[in-house]
């Protein structure tokens, strides 16, 4: 299913769109050597456009010693020759242009590789050309760090430099030195690197952490938090890094000015948008709101407050009520999975026999939210996360805080097209880079097919009900009240038309009566769903939805 045409044209064609992340490690392998690649990503681009969505979101393919699997870059200008060739790119994108849809890239700016020429040439003294670059600081008298700053990956946030002989920040791996963006020829190089990008067509830019591009100046230390591990999109517990306030290493209001810089430059380019990544623990939705609103900015952001354990009525309410009073007229874009947490499916079902039920009613309240929306590749088939063996892990955050945390693996195991092929046709290697799971391979697209009432085809259903329904791409959003009912239910409206949703994600039947002035509703078929309406009560069953229009 094409998009329609008049929305790709359409200036604000983000404004409630659905964008399909591909991770392309995990896709399609075309050359036989067990790692997807961009030729892949063409290949299957009929799949992705069947499914309704306006866009593709693709991870980084960028040239990279892949310590962090392509977030450390090496080159922002080039594409990886284990994903193929600049040609490669142009023809998967001029193929999905062809096919309706928008193709949105990584962009990972915060920091580089260490094998980066900037950072080569950095470290290598004092006083070259870009020895200010990244963030360098000497030791504290006694040899320590300069300040308590963590690094997400573990340990302390800087390392020596023999050469220098200073330490460097790094968020990340030791091998991803952080940009010292006070530096404005450091923003001007990354500046001209998105320019390289829009100047060969792409249709926007996914900010890998966004609010991580500028450091306090001083180096003052973090101090302690009182944690909510409710709001977390990472296990918590087991990483020192969430103990601390990140109230100096992130989201410092020099950041305002770079957006807005960036967003000058998106401008000068028709049609384009940016989404960027927030992880700013309790802060996030205050960081999006700033972000996002002046139309000077950022065009949408996501945060990882849906991508936590929580699947409640109480909780999607909490934090979406948050979002409205939080953000006056910026743009969000939701989530339940991406290629950082684990998969959805297995997060929010309590058992293995409703994950199929669960995977259904997740994409029908998330198509209903106000917001644009991203599907992560394989949450179409319902897909759960992997168990992998230690010796099977790739993800160095994985690997550091096994077993206590087994990392992203389980969520960037290949994608399973044909149940009766090898690897279920991800590849014709020996073996993949990560194993396909037998559960994974029952799971398969081509199984799905033939199921006319598989998860895959559900969510075909799911995308067709949110385009066929104006008030679903960029209508006004209000909750209705339940009346202590563990129940989520609101109205969007647009031009008029008015459509109430009520979700049940409980494991028991709960019946809705419905307020006086909504008694003569008319029940609209949801896909998937079929609850009764009696006397002006909505019977809902375990883990039901119910739209009316009213």
């Amino acid at each position: 299913m094409a998009m329609d045409r008049s929305r790709v044209e359409d200036a604000d064609w983000w404004r409630g769109a659905v964008i399909y992340q591909v991770y392309p490690r995990s896709f399609q392998d075309t050359n036989g050597d067990g790692i997807g690649d961009l030729k892949g990503i063409t290949q299957r681009l009929p799949h992705i456009a069947s499914l309704g969505v306006d866009a593709i979101w693709l991870s980084p393919f960028f040239t990279s010693p892949m310590a962090d699997m392509g977030y450390d870059v090496s080159n922002y200008c080039d594409v990886d020759p284990m994903f193929g060739t600049l040609a490669d790119f142009d023809e998967m994108m001029a193929e999905a242009h062809r096919v309706g849809l928008k193709v949105i890239i990584d962009q990972v700016i915060s920091h580089t590789s260490d094998k980066h020429p900037w950072f080569v040439e950095s470290r290598a003294s004092r006083t070259n050309g870009k020895a200010d670059w990244y963030v360098w600081a000497d030791p504290k008298p006694d040899g320590t760090a300069p300040n308590n700053w963590l690094s997400i990956f573990g340990g302390p946030g800087w390392e020596w430099d023999g050469v220098r002989k200073q330490y460097y920040m790094h968020n990340f791996l030791t091998s991803q030195p952080d940009l010292n963006f006070h530096n404005p020829q450091v923003q001007q190089a990354v500046l001209d690197a998105v320019r390289f990008w829009l100047d060969r067509g792409v249709d926007g830019f996914r900010l890998d952490t966004v609010n991580y591009y500028f450091h306090d100046k001083h180096l003052r230390d973090n101090p302690p938090i009182i944690y909510d591990a409710e709001t977390a999109g990472l296990e918590s517990d087991t990483n020192p890094y969430s103990m601390q306030n990140h109230l100096h290493d992130k989201s410092q209001p020099e950041n305002i000015e770079f957006l807005k810089r960036l967003r000058a430059l998106m401008d000068s380019y028709p049609n384009r948008t940016t989404v960027g990544e927030v992880g700013d623990g309790p802060r996030s939705l205050t960081t999006l709101a700033i972000y996002t609103s002046g139309n000077d900015k950022l065009h949408m952001c996501y945060t990882f407050d849906l991508l936590g354990p929580a699947f409640s009525a109480r909780f999607i309410r909490r934090v979406v009520s948050t979002f409205q009073d939080t953000v006056v007229n910026g743009w969000v874009c939701w989530a339940f999975s991406n290629h950082d947490v684990v998969r959805h499916v297995t997060r929010f079902a309590q058992t293995p026999a409703e994950r199929e039920q669960v995977a259904k009613l997740s994409i029908s309240v998330l198509a209903a939210l106000r917001g644009s929306i991203c599907l992560y590749q394989g949450e179409e088939l319902g897909l759960t996360e992997a168990e992998l063996a230690f010796e099977d892990l790739t993800d160095p955050y994985g690997i550091r805080f096994w077993p206590a945390f087994k990392g992203r693996d389980g969520c960037r195991t290949p994608m399973p097209w044909e149940v009766q092929k090898h690897h279920a046709g991800f590849t014709d290697a020996g073996r993949s880079w990560l194993p396909v799971p037998p559960e994974h391979s029952a799971a398969a697209v081509d199984v799905q097919e033939l199921d006319q009432d598989s998860v895959l085809h559900h969510y075909r259903q799911a995308l067709a009900f949110r385009k066929a329904h104006p008030p679903l791409l960029d209508g006004e959003m209000t909750f209705v009240d339940t009346h202590n009912l563990d129940l989520l239910a609101f109205i969007r409206e647009r031009d008029g038309e008015r459509l109430l949703f009520v979700f049940n994600l409980t494991r028991e039947a709960q019946d809705f009566p419905l307020p006086m002035p909504m008694r003569n509703c008319l029940p609209i078929p949801m896909p998937g769903f079929a609850p009764e309406v009696d006397g002006g009560v909505v019977k809902l069953s375990a883990l039901d939805a119910f739209c009316g229009r009213v």
